[in-house]
């Protein structure tokens, strides 16, 4: 079987009214690209129908990987990243925000890098979460001294992306990911991408304690380096 050129994973939490149109328009923008996909609906514990809906929806196209338990974006990413035949592996919400362009927008970028990141072209987050966006990033810089910007989509050689090294099962992996790639000095680029609002139903990730939440995982994950850093010395 031919390996593909990019995995696509489409992470999926109750989203069962949305992930059909998400993947119709996904393979519409496809059929057209010079580049072989495949495409991963992760249904991470919805408590609706959205594995059914997927399933409809892919055919014989693409497969639905199924959590019993909700375990987050981070266990969604690291379970799409095991079971992905693709050189390269990125990531869409399956609430329709990021168009299928993206993807394209992020392949174009991959000659002679390792991980591509985007930014958004324009988004209307509203004052409390460009806050908590600002506050999270001064935070990132405070505990590692790690200076990035990473809002939407990223696109990763597969080989690199380590599942067992990437602890996170919540979407901090987003932010570990690009501390992780400059500690690695990986070869990195920026794009920038729309975000468009959701086809429909409300968000699930803007919750209140998201920044204290965040401040846990950081010196967690400092700890985790040091003792990284603490077995290689030893060895």
């Amino acid at each position: 079987m031919t390996e593909p050129d990019v995995s696509i994973a489409v992470l999926a939490f109750d989203e069962e009214e949305n992930i059909g149109a998400v993947l119709a328009e996904l393979f519409a923008y496809l059929d057209q690209q010079p580049w072989a996909a495949e495409v991963l609906v992760v249904d991470d514990g919805s408590q609706d129908d959205t594995a059914g809906a997927a399933a409809a929806a892919l055919g014989a196209r693409g497969r639905v990987i199924r959590h019993e338990r909700n375990r987050g974006m981070g266990g969604g990413l690291k379970s799409a990243a095991v079971a992905a035949r693709g050189r390269w592996l990125t990531f869409l919400p399956a609430d329709g925000q990021i168009p299928p362009e993206a993807v394209g927008t992020l392949m174009a970028a991959r000659p002679g890098v390792d991980l591509v990141f985007s930014v958004y072209a324009d988004r209307d987050d509203g004052l409390a979460r460009k806050v908590l966006s600002w506050g999270v990033r001064a935070l990132i810089r405070a505990v590692h001294g790690v200076r990035m910007r990473s809002d939407g989509p990223w696109l990763v050689r597969r080989a690199l992306f380590d599942p067992a090294q990437l602890e996170p099962e919540t979407f901090f992996l987003n932010f570990e990911l690009p501390i992780r790639a400059q500690a690695a000095r990986m070869r990195v680029a920026t794009v920038v991408v729309p975000c468009r609002p959701r086809l429909a139903g409300v968000s699930k990730t803007a919750r209140p304690g998201r920044a204290l939440g965040v401040a846990r995982d950081l010196l967690d994950m400092r700890r985790r380096r040091l003792r990284e850093l603490w077995a290689g010395w030893r060895s």
